[in-house]
């Protein structure tokens, strides 16, 4: 196994226990409050990320097109995280996170047409497996 898979597989991980913590933590909350809690918290994680791994140097590297998408990236998250507390807050977790979890049809799509990455017939039928997940999920 190469070691951005490594990787993948524990965001997965992570990420699944995420939503069940986060919709415990909003039970007394509305999900914005809860999600700019949150939000405090990652800061303050990420940022001791970069200091505990020192990864200060790297600042010295960025580029003005590097901090303009970073930024994009930040605004696109945000949207997306206000979003999900909310759906999360008044849905069932497990059905909010697959739907969320289809936004992979959206990177492969965007990955092939902007970042010409390769399309495969693997990527084909897990794109084909997923939007399949979706459209039952989703079916009323």
């Amino acid at each position: 196994m190469k070691t951005y898979q490594i990787y993948a597989f524990i965001s997965m991980f992570f990420a699944g226990i995420t939503a069940v913590v986060a919709k415990t933590g909003l039970k007394n909350v509305s999900a914005d409050t809860g999600l700019a809690v949150r939000t405090c918290f990652v800061f303050v994680l990420v940022w001791l990320n970069v200091f505990v791994f020192n990864q200060t140097k790297d600042f010295s590297n960025l580029t003005f097109k590097d901090i303009l998408f970073l930024g994009i990236s930040a605004l696109t998250t945000t949207i997306s995280w206000i979003f999900y507390y909310r759906a999360i807050k008044i849905g069932d977790v497990s059905e909010v996170t697959l739907i969320d979890k289809a936004s992979i049809l959206i990177t492969i799509s965007l990955s092939i047409l902007l970042l010409n990455e390769q399309f495969t017939w693997k990527i084909l039928l897990g794109t084909i497996f997923m939007m399949s997940g979706l459209l039952i999920l989703t079916w009323k």
